[in-house]
Formats: C-alpha cells, structure tokens, sequence
C-alpha cells in the first residue's frame, strides 16, 4: 500500500509545470479542456497502489482511504472522481459477498482493474425502486440480465461493475439485487457502451453507461441473497457517503490555497490584500468553514469501524454538511479572487474549473435532500435517544482519538436504523461537562450557548412525525441543526481526545474549536477569525489541517 507522504510526492513531482507531467496544472486543463480522460494520471495511481486502499475487507481502514482520495483530490476532482469510483463500485461487495467473492474482487482491484457502479437508470434518476435493468434466473442456475444503466461514472472503462437488477417484476424492497458482471466472462455482443455523456464539471471523467442484451452470468455473480440488493445498497451507501468528503476536502485545500496566495501577493491601493480586515475575515471564517467540514469527516470515518451501527445515521450528515459546507466556501473565494475566480487560463490558477468540478460532490450518492430526509426519517429515534441521553461511550472516544487503533471493518454490524441513535450528539452535555472542567475558559465559554440549541433541538424533534409521501420543507431545518449538533460534538471530542490538536498555531488558545464553535452558533468574532486568517496565510502545507503542517 502507498503512503500519504509518498502519494503527496507523486502529486507535487518535481515542481515543474509541463505537460509530460501527468498531474501538472497544464496537463489537466489540457486534458479538461479536451474532455479527455486522465488516463496517466489514473495509471500512476495505480502503479503506486491507490487501489489496495479500497480493499476494506484486508486490512484497509476507512479513514486512510479518504485520506490519500483527499490528497489526489486536492490536485485534480477529475482524476479523483474517476480513480475513486472503483471504491464505490466494490463496497458492495465487502458489505455483503462471500469470502470467495471478496478475495476474487480483491485481487482483481489490487490489479488495477476499475470497478463501477450501475445504480441509475434513464429516466428514473435516484429512485433505484423504478429500475427496469431485469435479470431473470435461468435453469444453468445463473442469471441473464437485459437493460440499461446511465449516468455512470467509468461505464466505459471498467472491467467489472456492480449493477443492480430488477429480479422480482412486481419490484418493491425486496424486488432487486446486485450482480458482479464481469465483461470478460459475458457473450460476445451482451454488453454495449452507451455515449459519454458532456457535464459542466469533471469533464473529462467518463459517465457514460452500458446496455446488456442477453448478458449471461453465472450465479456466483449474485451479491447476498435473491431480494438482498437495495438493502444492501443503502448499507453500502453509508460508507460510501462518507468517503465522498474526501472530494470536498482536497477541494478546500486546493481553493484556500489559491485564495491565500492570491491575497498574500495581491496590493490594492498600494495596501496589500491579506492586510485589509475584511480579507483577512473572509480568508479566516473560509479556513474555519475548511476545518468544521474535517472534523465532521474525521469523525464519521472512524466511526465506520468504531460505531458502524450508527453509520444509517452518520453517513447523510456527513454526506449532507461537508459537500454543502465546501461549496459554501468556494462560492465566498470565488467572490475574493474576483474576476480570476473566472478564468480557465492563468492567472485564474484552476479555481473556475475546481469550482465546476465540486459541484458534483453534492449529488453523488445522494444529493443534500436525500440525505437530509434520510436522516429526517430516523429523528423520531434520535429524539427519543437524545432526551435519554444514552451512548456508547466507548465508541464515541475510540472514534475521536485520533491514535487509538481502530477495530477491523465489521460489516455484520452496519445496520438500516440505528437503534442507538447518534452517540456523538448524545454524549454533547458530557462532553461540554469535560470542556468546561479542563478548559481554557474560551472554549467553555461557547458551551452555554451550545447546549442551549441543543435543548431546543431537542424539543422541536420530538413533535416530529414523518409525513409519508414527502416532507415539509420546514422539517430540513431540523435536519440541518441537527447536522450542525454533530460538527459541534466533533469537535470538542476531537479536542478532547487528543493533546496534539492542542497545539501549534491551530491550538493556541483553543483557536480552531473556538472558531468553529462561533460558526455554528452564527455569532461573529472578528479576533478569532483574524486570527485564523493569520494561520491560513503563514500555512506552507499542501493541505489545511487540523493534522499538522504549519510553519
């Protein structure tokens, strides 16, 4: 397996900016402005052993993958969509195969062979129950499948994809499953790729799809049980929700590192930009919205292998609050960069076509909506647990300790409803409790006003009833304080659970917790950010982390 440092050195080279690099400036907006496929840059992914991260089922660990998709993402959104889809095109597998099915796949991906994922259909989007793709059983004892998956990211270019089937004609929950095609072992003639499709962002990935006519598969191909495939997919989706955020987060990286070498080298009216006030709050409440959406995904990826009962859970909040949060922030960057926000030629630096290229992030596996209901549909439950105010406790600080060894991925234990509701956000008043007795009086100062919102989010969820067939659009509000609960536990147990993140220039006078802590509570104090623009702009890391990195 590769490494974050030796991945990072793979991404930087040699300094130089030539199009015979292939993660050179130049190179991908070539390659973007051509919509051409980064077939290099997917290449050297693989040759230094990306895809062994994508293996959870032997030794990988959720929050090293989203880790080393952040520092490939923090360089091309392109190249990291189109590499990190073989993840989501095999958690199915790790989720719910046979031990054969999984060593198979694993050696195939180790191999570099891409994997995708044919959930969508034409015509039918995001509701997976109106799929029409058909597999019907035949009496060899495997399957034929006949129809087409579209909107597919790396369609094309996979050796192999997940597809769910309609293996029940009357359809409904348990009228699907999941097969493993793979287009080596089918008829000649049974698979067609369909066009690649043209998007405003990523626009050299390949989304495109495939149609099958009489694809025979034989019935190892099936994943779990006949019936098995849409529960087995949204378990699926609660790691691959969370995975997605390492998109968002190489994004900030890649925009506050434009943005603060943008005002640290730009004067106006003989005043340089970084000096100016308003700048430098821009610049700081940006590099704060930067580090709330890490905490958040920090702890939603240990808690994959801590917690993963509670992932049904942790998952939409992930998925729903670090995209949105991301894109928040580069809408207010583009607003400071100005007119170079706009150019796809230098001096613009690559932020228009980053900007594109994130706008996806907040769509896949399920826009901001979906999983904003999703996690609407349980509060009833979270309500009930957070006026009980139970948790794991155990699992909770295993999560946000940030050395503690984390236990293998346990897929038997995820779970469609979390019937312990979220320990994180349960566990707050503790947690406030032990921010309050060791301090620095800053930070617990920002308490009183937390624990108060969490009162009344108490209160208002527990008169909440889902309506079926939709819901109100007052109830996303719910859903969103909720989310903003959860950033806040992260961070005080991040902040608790690890000396480290108590020093440096982030740690100093409990800086980013505070910062962060002001943001959620939608208060303004101008020193903090100030001074997290301070931070920002003497950072000389390639990413802006709670991790470490500063000068």
């Amino acid at each position: 397996m590769t490494t974050a440092d030796a991945l990072d050195a793979l991404l930087t080279g040699d300094g130089t900016e030539t199009v015979d690099d292939a993660f050179s400036t130049a190179a991908l907006a070539a390659l973007d402005t051509d919509e051409e496929f980064p077939s290099r840059a997917v290449r050297a992914l693989d040759e230094a052993g990306l895809p062994a991260h994508y293996v959870l089922s032997d030794g990988a660990e959720l929050p090293e993958t989203v880790r080393l998709l952040r520092a490939v993402a923090r360089r091309d959104l392109t190249v990291a969509i189109a590499h990190g889809k073989t993840f989501l095109g095999t958690a199915p597998v790790w989720v719910a195969g046979t031990a054969e099915q999984i060593t198979d796949l694993a050696e195939r991906v180790r191999g570099a062979d891409a994997v995708c994922w044919g959930l969508t259909e034409r015509g039918h989007g995001a509701d997976l129950l109106a799929g029409e793709l058909a597999a019907v059983a035949e009496d060899s004892g495997g399957w034929r499948l006949d129809g087409e998956k579209w909107l597919i990211n790396n369609a094309t270019r996979a050796a192999l994809a997940c597809v769910l089937a309609r293996t029940d004609p009357a359809g409904g929950a348990r009228g699907f499953s999941l097969f493993l095609v793979d287009r080596q072992r089918l008829p000649e003639g049974s698979w067609r790729n369909l066009p690649k499709i043209r998007t405003h962002g990523i626009r050299g990935a390949d989304i495109s799809g495939f149609a099958l006519d009489g694809a025979r598969v034989p019935a190892d191909a099936l994943i779990g049980g006949e019936g098995d495939g849409i529960p087995i997919v949204l378990k699926t989706l609660q790691l691959t929700r969370i995975a997605v955020g390492a998109l968002s987060l190489g994004a900030a990286d890649h925009a506050l590192r434009l943005a603060r070498d943008f005002a640290a080298g730009r004067e106006l009216y003989g005043r340089r930009l970084a000096d100016i006030p308003h700048i430098r709050r821009v610049l700081g409440r940006a590099a704060t919205s930067a580090l709330l959406a890490e905490a958040v995904s920090l702890l939603a990826t240990r808690s994959a292998h801590t917690l993963p009962g509670e992932l049904s859970v942790v998952a939409p909040i992930a998925k729903a609050y670090v995209p949105t949060v991301t894109q928040e922030t580069l809408t207010t960057l583009g607003e400071l960069l100005g007119v170079r926000g706009f150019l796809t030629s230098p001096p613009g630096g690559g932020f228009a076509k980053l900007e594109r290229d994130h706008r996806i992030c907040a769509i896949f596996d399920g826009s901001t909506v979906v999983n904003r209901a999703a996690l609407l549909n349980q509060l009833p439950r979270l309500a009930r647990q957070l006026r009980r105010r139970r948790a794991d406790t155990d699992g909770v600080r295993a999560a946000a300790d940030l050395t503690a060894p984390l236990p293998p991925f346990a897929p038997d234990r995820l779970s469609l409803l979390s019937v312990t509701g979220c320990g994180a956000v349960q566990s707050l008043p503790d947690t406030v409790e032990r921010v309050r007795r060791t301090g620095p009086p800053e930070l617990a100062a920002l308490t009183g006003p937390l624990l108060d919102e969490l009162d009344l989010l108490e209160k208002e969820s527990a008169t909440f009833v889902p309506v079926a067939g939709g819901l109100p659009s007052t109830a996303f509000d719910l859903a969103e304080r909720y989310e903003r609960a959860y950033a806040a536990a992260a961070c005080l147990l991040l902040w608790q659970e690890n000396p480290d993140l108590r020093t440096g220039p982030l740690g100093a006078g409990a800086l980013w917790p505070r910062a962060c802590l002001t943001a959620l509570l939608g208060a303004d104090d101008n020193a903090v950010s100030d001074a997290m623009a301070g931070v920002l702009l003497d950072w000389n890391a390639p990413e802006f982390t709670l991790l470490g990195g500063a000068a």
